[in-house]
């Protein structure tokens, strides 16, 4: 099964500067913990304690998985995660 992800700049040591990346994975956990064993420590960067990263936003085809199931949400062959930093910030 082949999911296409997308890396932002902030990762992209990891993937060694790719911008998009293929994993595979029957839910988005199974995903990171394949995309950790390709591009070493991506995962750390991604999860706290099973959960995603209080401050990484994660798109399933278009969709917040923190409005899906979270890590747990089912993957299927062709779909396209999207991994953001989330912005904060601004003038006050």
């Amino acid at each position: 099964m082949a999911i296409q992800v997308r890396i932002p700049t902030i990762l992209r040591t990891y993937t060694d500067g790719q911008k998009s990346v293929e994993g595979s994975g029957g839910t988005l956990e199974e995903l990171f913990a394949d995309l950790d064993t390709q591009h070493n420590g991506i995962g750390e960067r991604l999860l706290d304690g099973g959960e995603l990263r209080r401050f990484i936003n994660v798109y399933l085809n278009d969709e917040d998985v923190r409005f899906l199931d979270g890590i747990k949400t089912p993957l299927s062959d062709g779909d396209s995660v999207t991994i953001l930093p989330a912005v904060a910030g601004g003038m006050s």
